[in-house]
């Protein structure tokens, strides 16, 4: 199969010819391969790549076949490295699947590689010492977000339709946005983080997807989704498949929309525009779009410090892990400025500030859970500002403490956390382009606790209005020599 062939379909399409027989999952694999020869050595998405070790039975799934990569991060398959993105943990081999890991391969799904992430993923920017900056494929000098940079940069360029992601602030909204992909976030408890642990910051983070459709972000969610022997909690099983939903119509939804961020930071116009552009063409299909104010239940500074004591308390225990596991020291030889500076932060949480921040967690939850009381969906934009150039991020954090670090990441999105804490359903859709650069610009919508199908519904619906699927980055697979 050849590359301007393989990257014209998605994941579901290709799927569709491995069961009809016109292609084999081997050659998919050896197609994925050949695309990321042909465009990774220019946008490091991809650590680490090996020959496909699953055959699917054709048919077997809507993904049987596919090519999937997985981040470097939360997600272990065994034999494989899983290093985090740390030098710390460099070389860590995994002993056995993670529970997620067997659903990719009862999935169907044939992976290929590990995708790059920012050091334990502890930043909206994907520039790891361990492997080098991330390079967002629409323009090679800016970031592609993170902390599933590497997973974006990777299904932008096409080198997969689909990757695994996941977030815990952002981390696959903002890099959808950044790199003109759907990445939907789902409810807490929705997937299992199993068998390691129960929760990741405390409930924070979730797994997920990024894909350059919603249909395959649907049938990979449909796939994944369901509670595992030892969970703490798990959300209630959807009424029906998501890739079933995605052809119903979504009705007339009650949409609020915010374009001032909770930090009151500002956003540029061009953002802006996207987001106001985004509830006009809602109206137009027949929505109800107001205005709104979502209340955090908290003011901004309680919010980030809360965020701050939850994420580098968990830091700590992770750090420590590797050091005990690896005979590592824990310096500048091993760990980056900013996440030695959250360490030690970190240790100096005490008990009682621990708990504060879970208060602070269930404050926030209760809030904005409530704001979907009066509505369906809240409208912003994804990010703030256009993907930054490659270097930004440590601009201007020299010397934070762990604080000060958090302060810095959430002054870049300070959009997408709320719903992370709050464990609510989020999606970026890539709708915009900023007229000047032509660099892609995400919206985001958010639902109510356990209502993705909602999100899949009103996806679909923009999808069809507003077609993404004829935009191409600059590095394109298709478009390499000799495809």
């Amino acid at each position: 199969m050849e590359l301007h062939e393989y990257t014209q379909y998605d994941a579901v399409g290709l799927a569709g010819l491995v069961a009809r027989g016109e292609v084999t999952a081997a050659e998919l694999a050896g197609a994925a391969q050949a695309a990321m020869a042909a465009v990774n050595p220019r946008i490091n998405a991809v650590v680490e790549s090996w020959p496909a070790e699953d055959a699917p039975v054709p048919g077997s799934t809507p993904l049987a076949g596919v090519p999937f990569l997985i981040k470097d991060l939360a997600v272990s398959m065994r034999g494989k490295r899983v290093e985090s993105g740390s030098r710390l943990s460099a070389g860590t081999v995994a002993g056995q699947d993670s529970f997620l890991m067997r659903r990719f391969r009862r999935a169907g799904l044939v992976t290929l590689g590990r995708t790059a992430t920012p050091e334990f993923a502890y930043s909206t920017t994907t520039e790891p010492v361990l492997y080098g900056a991330t390079r967002n494929p629409w323009d090679l000098a800016r970031t592609p977000g993170g902390s599933s940079g590497g997973s974006a940069a990777a299904v932008a360029a096409g080198i997969t339709p689909l990757a695994h992601a996941t977030d815990a602030a952002g981390s696959i909204r903002v890099p959808a946005s950044s790199t003109g992909l759907f990445g939907l976030k789902p409810t807490r408890g929705r997937i299992s983080l199993g068998p390691d642990a129960d929760e990741v910051f405390n409930g924070l983070a979730v797994h997920g997807g990024l894909s350059r459709t919603v249909r395959d972000s649907a049938a990979l969610l449909d796939l994944i989704q369901g509670p595992e022997t030892g969970d703490p909690y798990f959300a209630e099983r959807p009424r029906r498949p998501y890739g079933e939903e995605i052809t119903r119509d979504p009705g007339r939804l009650r949409v609020g929309l915010v374009t001032t961020a909770w930090s009151g930071r500002a956003v540029e116009p061009a953002v802006r525009e996207a987001a106001l552009a985004a509830g006009r063409l809602l109206e137009s299909l027949g929505h109800r779009v107001d205005v709104a104010m979502v209340d955090l239940g908290v003011g901004w500074e309680e919010f980030v410090l809360a965020n701050a004591r939850l994420w580098s308390v968990n830091l700590v225990r992770w750090i420590d892990g590797f050091a005990g596991a690896t005979g590592r020291p824990v310096d500048a030889s091993t760990v980056e400025p900013e996440m030695l500076a959250s360490y030690a932060w970190g240790r100096g949480v005490s008990g009682a500030e621990f708990v504060d921040a879970l208060d602070v967690r269930n404050r926030v939850a209760r809030s904005v859970g409530a704001c979907f009381d009066a509505r369906d969906v809240v409208l912003t934009p994804t990010l703030p500002e256009l993907p930054v150039a490659l270097g930004t991020y440590g601009r201007g954090a020299e010397g934070a403490d762990g604080l000060g670090w958090l302060e810095h990441l959430f002054h870049r999105s300070p959009f997408t956390a709320a719903f992370n804490v709050a464990g609510t359903p989020a999606m970026s859709v890539p709708l915009a382009c900023d007229p000047a650069t032509g660099l892609p610009v995400g919206v985001q919508f958010a639902a109510g606790y356990g209502r993705e199908d909602v999100l899949f519904r009103l996806a679909a619906q923009l999808e069809q209005a507003a077609p993404w699927a004829g935009r191409r980055p600059a590095v394109w697979a298709g478009a390499a020599r000799g495809a």
